[in-house]
């Protein structure tokens, strides 16, 4: 008996909003996001992740929530997922960007990174770890005038076992650094540092002394600001 192929379903109906979703695609491709809306480009995003789903609404009520554009393209998965009509799908462009404008900054970064504040430093850290869901902390090693030698990265929480001045100033020895700045993310959001993070930072501002390397400070980055602890006078 010969079985007869179905027919693949088709639909030929055009959705509702795909004229205007068309038109908003060309307005970008003929002059960039000039004359659009804050809420025109959050539709466009999330168009990506919802092709045939009309976003109009949807995008003004992410502006509304999250109190204008650059909260929208700051904002994270949970936290979009509660304006309503968003989800994973939809969010799909927004996240998107996040990622690719992250690593197109990083690609910017110069060869020579002169770090001479506490502002250039949690500005440069934010670019690789304000937006890390998990705790990561950081040396950076510094020549004398300020230029980053390198610097070394470890997952995990901020602690004594895990920050240990013998290796810390071991491994400034090695890259030749006459300085150090150490710092940590908080995913919560949360800026002040705790009590264990002030006793750390304490002893190896001591060590600092004995190895003749200066520790210039300790930051505390989340994505959109930052705590030194140094201009608290905790150092």
């Amino acid at each position: 008996m010969k079985i007869k192929d179905t027919p693949e379903v088709s639909s030929n109906k055009t959705h509702p909003s795909a004229g205007h979703r068309q038109r908003l695609r060309d307005r970008f491709l003929q002059s960039g996001l000039v004359g659009f809306h804050d809420y025109e480009i959050v539709e466009l995003l999330l168009t990506l992740g919802t092709p045939r789903r009309d976003c109009k609404q949807i995008a003004k009520e992410t502006i509304k929530e999250f109190g204008g554009l650059g909260g929208v393209l700051n904002a994270s998965l949970k936290d979009l997922q509660k304006t309503k009509g968003v989800g994973p799908s939809n969010a799909f462009g927004i996240k998107l960007f996040q990622a690719v404008s992250e690593r197109y900054a990083k690609e910017q970064i110069p060869t020579k990174i002169k770090l001479s504040s506490s502002k250039a430093v949690a500005q440069y850290l934010q670019k690789s770890i304000g937006r890390e869901m998990q705790e990561h902390f950081v040396i950076l090693f510094l020549d004398s005038r300020n230029n980053l030698i390198k610097h070394d990265i470890t997952i995990g929480t901020v602690n004594a076992s895990l920050v240990h001045p013998r290796e810390v100033f071991k491994e400034a020895i090695k890259a030749s650094a006459a300085q150090i700045i150490i710092a940590h993310n908080h995913p919560s959001g949360e800026l002040e540092p705790s009590s264990e993070d002030i006793a750390i930072t304490r002893r190896l501002d001591e060590a600092s002394r004995i190895f003749n390397i200066e520790l210039l400070d300790h930051i505390i980055v989340t994505k959109d600001d930052f705590f030194s602890l140094k201009e608290k006078n905790l150092i």
